[in-house]
């Protein structure tokens, strides 16, 4: 078993990641779907490209031609007041 964390966020492992896989997931969208690794406050900053090494690991595909998951806004956190008005 390799319980080495992937995702810190989600703290996601790559034991999980690879079961996934095995499980039927085709695509790195459907990893992140099953598993969350890549929704955390990092929004896969982190994990993203460890994520996809596995899966080209695991599928054989070349990391050339994985198509990346998709972003989420905001891609990085920011301060809700950076939403307010200024009413100056």
């Amino acid at each position: 078993m390799n319980n080495i964390i992937i995702c810190r966020c989600e703290e996601v492992t790559e034991e999980e990641i690879r079961e996934a896989i095995l499980s039927g997931c085709t695509t790195v969208n459907e990893i992140k779907r099953k598993t969350r690794a890549g929704m955390g406050l990092c929004q896969g900053r982190t994990c993203r490209k460890l994520v996809e090494k596995v899966f080209a690991d695991e599928t054989g595909i070349e990391m050339e031609k994985i198509q990346p998951s998709t972003y989420r806004s905001p891609v990085r956190p920011v301060p809700i007041s950076n939403f307010e008005e200024d009413d100056n």
